[in-house]
């Protein structure tokens, strides 16, 4: 993949992480913060618990750091999937939100 390639296609999942973000506030009593600078996402739930996710450009990853510690994700050219073959982004992303937000919190691509 070449750096531009990975650009367009991280900056789908950070939209995509963003308008989630949205949608939950939206139709919950969820209450995210998401501030983003550039190539970072950070997500700040209610109990002041933090998500932050971010780009690694030289290595075409993405980063995200959760309370459960931190995961590096690759696109596979159809998904995000953890480098070290524990799943797929949003599927990871929904699991360690609703576990840091106490309520049920689902993320889609």
């Amino acid at each position: 993949m070449t750096d531009p390639e990975f650009m367009d296609r991280a900056e789908i999942l950070l939209k995509a992480v963003e308008s989630n973000c949205d949608r939950i506030n939206d139709n919950s009593d969820a209450d995210i913060d998401n501030q983003r600078v550039g190539g970072m996402i950070t997500l700040v739930f209610a109990n002041t618990s933090q998500i932050v996710i971010n780009l690694q450009k030289p290595l075409h990853e993405i980063w995200m750091a959760t309370k459960a510690g931190g995961f590096h994700y690759q696109f596979d050219g159809r998904q995000w999937l953890d480098t070290k073959g524990n799943g797929e982004f949003f599927t990871n992303l929904s699991r360690y939100a609703s576990e840091q937000a106490g309520m049920p919190l689902v993320f889609i691509p």
